[in-house]
C-alpha cells in the first residue's frame, strides 16, 4: 500500500487509472488523504495551511526555553509520528515533499509564492530567537562553515524538509523511497550554499546506496530508474565524482534505449553560403521501434505557449539553424522527458570532462540545438537555453540573442501562465539553475558588454556584494566599494560581509571579526585570512589558517591547492603531497594539481609515485609542456626509457626549439650499454625508436655538436661490426667536429681544447679503421683527406694559441694530446698514400 502511494508522489503525477483509483481510496483516507490531494494538484500552500499540519507545527503554541527552530520542528514532528494514527508517516511525507516543491517554486521555477513564518510557527518560538527569525533559519542551514545565499526565498520550507528527511527518517521506516527524497533535498540545499559541503556529500552517498537497495522497484519502473541515475549524475558532478557520474549516465542511456553520437551532415550556416559543407550535429536514434506506444508513466509535454520564448538568431549573416542539404538528415524521434533529460545529462557530463575550448563549445551547441528543436518541458528547456546562452556570450553574432534570452528566462519566473505542476516536470533530474544564478548570468553579460553600471545595479539588488565590489573597482570607485559594505554591516553584521571588507582593505582584523562572529564556524573567514597571508608570503601563518578552514569544510578544492603551494614554499613536501592528493581526489582531472603532486614526490625522492601522478596529469592536459618536461625527466630517472622517448617527441611537438642534451646522453647510454629498464626489458630494443628521435632532433638542431656526437654513439661510435653503421657514425662524428670548431671560444681554454682534440683523435681513428677496410678506394681517399685536413688545422690552432713565446714549446698539459694528434695525421697520410698506390 505505502509503495503504491510513494511511487506516484515521486513521479509527480497520476496516470488516468491511478487518478480514478486514488479518487476512490487514497484521497479519502484520514490524515494523509487531503494532504496528498493538494500535493498532487500542485497546491502546496494548501498542504501547509491544512489544519492538521498547522496543529503539527504549532501544537499548543508553547516552546521550550532556549529552543532553536530546528530542534522545535524535530520535537513537533517526532511527537506527531509517535502517536499511532494510521497514515501519519504518509502525511509527513506529503508535508516534506510539499515543502521541497514549494521551495523549488520559490527559488527555481516560479511563479513566486510567499508564506509567512508567523503562519506556520508559534509566536512564542519566533519571539524567543535571539538572532532574528530569518538569521536563525539561515544559521540552521549553514553547513561546514558555508553560509546560505542571503536572498533565498522561504528557507524555512527547506529546513522543515531537512528535519523530516534527516532527523525524523528513522521514525518512518515503512516508507521505502524516503532516501530518494533525501537525495533531492541534498541537491537543493547544496545549490544555496557558498561551496560544497562534505556533510551533504556523505548524506547523498548514503541516500544513493539506500535507493540502490530498492532494485526490484527500479527494475520494474524503467522511467523512475532513469530519473534516479540522472539525479545521481548531477550529484556526482557537483562533488567532483566524475567516474560514478560516467557510470550513472551510461546506465541512464542504456535504460532510455537511445544511441547518441556527434556526427556530420552537409548543410549551410550562413545566408550567403554557396556550397553545402560538413556541419556538426547530434544524431539521436532509438534502439527499439521509434514509433512505439505512448508511455503513460512519462509526463505529457507542456503546451509550447507556456514555455519561455526561444529567441531566434536575428543575424544578417548567420542562419538561425543549419540549412541541411537533405531535410531528413537531422530528423529526431519524438523524445520523452526522460530521453531529453538523458541527452542533457550526456551534454553536462561531456562539458565537465572536456577543456574549455572552441571545439568543445561547438560540440555542446550540437547537444543544445538537438534538445531545443523539441520544446516540451519547462525544466529541460530552461536548462538548455541557459547553457546555450553561456556558450554564445563570447560570440559577437550571438551575444544579442544571449542577452534577450537570459532576460526572457528571468522574466518568465514571474509569469503565472505556466503552472508550477508543468514547471516541475523533470525538474529534479535536469538541475535547472536557481533564479539568482540566471539573474547573475544576465548581470555578467551586461558587464562583459561594458554596461558595468547596469551590472552593478543588478548585483546590488541580488546582494552579490563580491561581484558588486568588482564592478566598483572597474569603475574606479574604490572608496565606494568599502562604503557599500560598511553600509550593509550597519544593517546586519554577517561573517561574509566582514570577509568582504577584509578583501577590500586587505586587513586581518576583519577576518578575525568574521571568525568570531561565526563562533569559529566560518570556513570563508579562515580561507580569506590564509590568502592574505599567502599574498604577504607569510607561509607558516597561511598554512595554519588553511588547515583551520579545511577542518570545517574539507570539500574546498581551491584551498587544498593553495595549501599545497604554501607547503612547497616552506619546503614541507610531505604536507604538499597530502594537500595535492586531496585536491586530485576531489577533482581527478585537475592537471596542474597532478603535476604539483608529482613535484612533491620528486622532492621526496619518490620518483616511481611521481611517474604515476604525472601520467594522470597528462591524461588531463596533453598540451602543457611543463608537465611533459617533468614527465621526461622522471621517466628517464626511473628507467622508463620508452616513455621518455615518447615524451621527448611530444615536447618537440609543443616547443619548436626544445632540446635536453643530458636526457639524450642518458638514453643513448642506456641503449648502447643495453641497460635493463623499469619493466625488466632490454634498452637495446629501443635503438630504432631512439635513432628516429635523434634524426628528428638533428634536423632541427643541426649546429649542435653534442647531438651529432650522441647520434654517432648510437650507431656504435664507428666501432661496430656493421660497415654501414660505421659509415653513418663517421659522418656524424665529422659533423660534430665541424659544429664544435665553428662554435668558437673553445681554443682559448686548455681544458676545452683538450676535449676537442680527444674527440678529433677519436674521429681520426674511426676514419683510419673504416677506410682501411673500405673496398672503394676513391671514397676512402676523400674521407682520409677531409679528416687529415681537419686534424692538421686543429693541431696548428693548438700550437698557435698555446705555444710559450719564450721557450717555443707548447704548454705541458697539451703536449701529449697534440703529439698524438700529429702522429694520427701522419698515419692518415700514410694510409692515403698506400691506397693511392694500390689504385694505380
Amino acid at each position: 500500500m505505502q509503495l503504491d502511494v510513494e511511487v506516484p508522489v515521486l513521479r509527480g503525477f497520476l496516470t488516468p487509472s491511478e487518478a480514478q483509483l486514488w479518487g476512490q481510496t487514497v484521497f479519502n483516507t484520514a490524515e494523509a488523504g487531503p494532504l496528498l490531494r493538494s500535493l498532487m494538484e500542485g497546491d502546496f500552500k494548501a498542504v501547509l495551511q491544512n489544519p492538521q499540519v498547522s496543529h503539527l507545527l504549532t501544537g499548543d503554541g508553547s516552546c521550550s526555553e532556549g529552543e532553536d527552530i530546528e530542534a522545535y520542528l524535530e520535537r513537533r514532528v517526532s511527537l506527531y509520528l509517535a502517536e499511532d494514527h494510521g497514515n501519519r508517516e504518509v502525511a509527513v511525507l506529503a508535508l516534506a515533499v510539499s515543502c521541497l516543491h514549494m521551495f523549488v517554486q520559490s527559488n527555481w521555477t516560479g511563479p513566486p509564492v510567499s508564506i509567512q513564518m508567523s503562519d506556520l510557527l508559534p509566536q512564542a518560538l519566533l519571539s524567543s530567537q535571539s538572532l532574528g527569525v530569518v538569521e536563525a533559519v539561515h544559521s540552521s542551514l549553514l553547513l561546514d562553515g558555508e553560509s546560505v545565499y542571503a536572498l533565498v526565498a522561504n528557507p524555512l520550507l527547506l529546513l522543515l524538509a531537512r528535519v523530516i528527511l534527516t532527523k525524523c527518517s528513522s521514525k518512518m521506516n515503512t516508507l521505502q523511497l524516503m532516501p530518494w527524497w533525501t537525495l533531492r533535498y541534498v541537491g537543493l540545499h547544496q545549490q544555496i550554499l557558498e561551496a560544497c559541503s562534505s556533510e551533504l556529500l556523505d548524506l547523498a552517498r548514503s541516500s544513493i546506496d539506500k535507493v540502490l537497495k530498492c532494485q526490484p522497484l527500479l527494475s520494474k519502473q524503467r522511467n523512475l530508474a532513469i530519473h534516479f541515475h540522472l539525479e545521481c549524475v548531477y550529484t556526482s558532478l557537483t562533488y567532483y565524482d566524475y567516474q560514478p557520474a560516467k557510470e550513472h549516465i551510461k546506465k541512464a542511456q542504456e535504460l532510455s534505449g537511445l544511441n547518441v553520437n556527434l556526427t556530420g551532415a552537409l548543410g549551410k550556416r550562413t545566408h550567403f553560403q554557396q556550397k553545402y559543407l560538413a556541419q556538426l550535429i547530434l544524431e539521436v536514434k532509438r534502439k527499439q521501434d521509434p514509433s512505439g506506444p505512448v508511455d503513460e508513466f512519462s509526463p505529457a509535454p507542456t503546451p509550447q505557449g507556456s514555455l519561455p520564448k526561444d529567441y531566434s538568431l536575428d543575424d544578417e549573416t548567420r542562419l538561425d539553424k543549419i540549412n541541411f542539404a537533405e531535410a531528413d538528415q537531422n530528423e529526431l524521434p519524438d523524445l520523452s522527458v526522460e530521453e531529453q533529460a538523458t541527452i542533457l545529462g550526456l551534454c553536462t557530463d561531456f562539458q565537465k570532462n572536456n577543456p574549455v575550448h572552441k571545439l568543445t563549445e561547438e560540440e555542446l551547441l550540437a547537444f543544445t540545438s538537438c534538445i531545443l528543436s523539441q520544446p516540451k518541458f519547462w525544466a529541460v528547456e530552461v536548462t538548455a537555453l541557459c547553457l546555450r546562452t553561456k556558450l554564445e556570450k563570447g560570440s559577437s553574432r550571438c551575444v544579442e540573442r544571449a542577452m534577450m534570452q537570459t532576460q526572457a528566462i528571468v522574466d518568465h519566473f514571474e509569469d503565472k501562465s505556466c503552472p508550477v505542476t508543468e514547471r516541475l516536470k523533470g525538474f529534479y533530474f535536469c538541475q535547472a539553475p536557481p533564479r539568482w544564478d540566471v539573474q547573475k548570468q544576465l548581470a555578467s553579460l551586461l558587464s562583459d558588454l561594458g554596461c558595468t553600471s547596469s551590472a552593478l545595479l543588478m548585483y546590488e539588488k541580488l546582494e552579490l556584494w563580491e561581484d558588486a565590489v568588482i564592478c566598483y573597482e572597474r569603475l574606479g570607485q574604490h572608496g565606494k566599494a568599502e562604503e557599500i559594505v560598511r553600509k550593509e554591516l550597519l544593517k546586519n553584521e554577517t561573517p561574509s560581509l566582514y570577509c568582504l571588507l577584509g578583501d577590500i582593505l586587505r586587513e586581518h582584523q576583519y577576518y578575525d571579526r568574521a571568525w568570531e562572529l561565526s563562533s569559529q564556524r566560518s570556513a570563508r573567514a579562515m580561507r580569506s585570512k590564509a590568502l592574505l597571508h599567502l599574498r604577504s608570503k607569510e607561509f607558516q601563518q597561511c598554512v595554519d589558517c588553511f588547515e583551520q578552514s579545511l577542518k570545517i569544510n574539507p570539500m574546498q578544492l581551491g584551498v587544498w591547492f593553495s595549501l599545497g603551494c604554501a607547503y612547497f614554499a616552506l619546503e614541507g613536501y610531505e604536507g604538499a603531497a597530502k594537500a595535492f592528493q586531496r585536491c586530485v581526489g576531489l577533482e581527478p582531472d585537475n592537471a596542474e594539481a597532478w603535476n604539483n603532486f608529482s613535484s612533491a614526490y620528486i622532492r621526496l625522492k619518490k620518483k616511481d609515485k611521481a611517474f604515476c601522478t604525472l601520467r594522470e596529469a597528462l591524461k588531463c592536459n596533453y598540451e602543457q609542456w611543463q608537465i611533459w618536461e617533468n614527465f621526461l625527466v622522471v621517466s628517464t630517472d626511473i628507467g622508463e626509457f620508452a616513455e621518455a622517448i615518447k615524451a621527448y617527441h611530444r615536447l618537440m611537438d609543443l616547443r619548436e626549439n626544445f632540446k635536453d642534451i643530458q636526457i639524450l646522453q642518458i638514453l643513448v647510454q642506456a641503449v648502447v650499454e643495453n641497460l635493463t629498464d623499469r619493466q625488466g626489458g632490454q634498452a637495446e630494443a629501443l635503438r630504432p625508436k631512439l635513432r628516429e628521435l635523434l634524426g628528428r632532433i638533428s634536423s632541427r638542431h643541426s649546429s649542435d655538436c653534442e647531438i651529432w656526437q650522441q647520434y654517432a654513439l648510437l650507431y656504435g661510435g664507428g666501432r661496430s661490426s656493421n660497415p654501414d653503421d660505421n659509415q653513418k657514425a663517421l659522418q656524424f662524428l665529422s659533423k660534430a667536429h665541424r659544429c664544435k670548431v665553428q662554435s668558437g671560444g673553445w681554443e682559448k681554454e686548455p681544458g676545452l681544447l683538450m676535449e676537442v682534440i680527444q674527440r678529433a683523435i677519436n674521429m681520426g681513428e674511426v676514419t683510419f679503421n673504416y677506410c682501411e677496410k673500405k673496398s672503394n678506394s676513391t671514397e676512402a681517399l676523400q674521407m682520409l683527406s677531409s679528416t687529415r685536413l681537419s686534424l692538421k688545422s686543429l693541431a696548428s690552432k693548438a700550437k698557435q694559441m698555446h705555444t710559450d713565446v719564450a721557450t717555443g714549446l707548447i704548454h705541458a698539459e697539451l703536449q701529449d694530446c697534440v703529439a698524438a694528434l700529429e702522429r694520427l695525421v701522419t698515419e692518415l697520410q700514410e694510409l692515403g698514400e698506400k691506397l693511392r698506390g694500390q689504385s694505380e
